[in-house]
């Protein structure tokens, strides 16, 4: 009888201890989802900042490039208004139920072929998060790279075609446009990539809010 009182006892201690384990880890789940949403909402509120602030500039520079070759040489007469593809096109993909938006860049006009690749942004880039300013300085001169590293460190040739595609779009202008204008090309170039990496951001916070939602529902419950 003892020894069978014994054994019942020693089952209740091993019950409770699983149960106080999976407490614990259901708990720094929690705590693990409520850190990633507030790390997305702060990388998304970043992103915006950054937008802002390089579309601002884009404008300046443009301004400015109207300002040294003339409002005659630089206005919406010269834009070409017939319909052609698109030489940037923004792809959706689903990802564990969440949307994942990548981005192809000046996509030749004679094959179709993205010539810069996919611009891919995932939940890995909430480890850059926390890091603010090098965020921001990586999207303010992530358009600006003239040359694309290829897997053994040699630069790749369609960066080659990305610079004839980028001059090709100001060629409207004239043969010899302003240094101003192909900055503030890039510029609305790397506004556009932060818009991707925004819209990836915001997919994942609300995916992040959701679960904190339903965690807190479960914990009420």
């Amino acid at each position: 009888m003892e020894e069978q009182d014994q054994t019942q006892s020693s089952v209740e201690v091993e019950a409770e201890a699983v149960e106080q384990e999976q407490e614990q880890q259901r708990k720094r789940l929690e705590e693990d989802n409520v850190v990633q949403f507030l790390d997305s909402l702060d990388g998304y509120v970043t992103l915006l900042d950054s937008l802002s602030s390089t579309i601002r500039q884009g404008w300046m520079e443009l301004a400015s490039a109207r300002h040294s070759m003339g409002a005659s040489r630089i206005n919406g007469a010269f834009l070409d208004m017939k319909f052609h593809s698109a030489a940037t096109t923004v792809q959706v993909t689903e990802h564990d139920e969440q949307p994942h938006f990548a981005l192809c860049k000046w996509a030749s006009s004679k094959n179709g072929k993205c010539c810069s690749g996919e611009e891919e942004f995932g939940e890995d880039k909430l480890q850059m998060i926390s890091d603010g300013p090098q965020l921001r300085h990586r999207s303010q001169f992530s358009g600006t790279l003239g040359k694309t590293p290829a897997k053994n460190g040699t630069p790749l040739i369609v960066d080659d075609q990305v610079q004839k595609e980028r001059s090709k779009s100001l060629s409207m202008f004239g043969t010899l446009v302003s240094p101003k204008l192909r900055a503030a090309q890039l510029s609305f170039e790397t506004a556009l990539e932060t818009l991707v990496e925004i819209a990836n951001m915001r997919s994942t916070m609300l995916s992040t809010y959701d679960q904190v939602r339903k965690d807190l529902e479960g914990t009420k419950g």
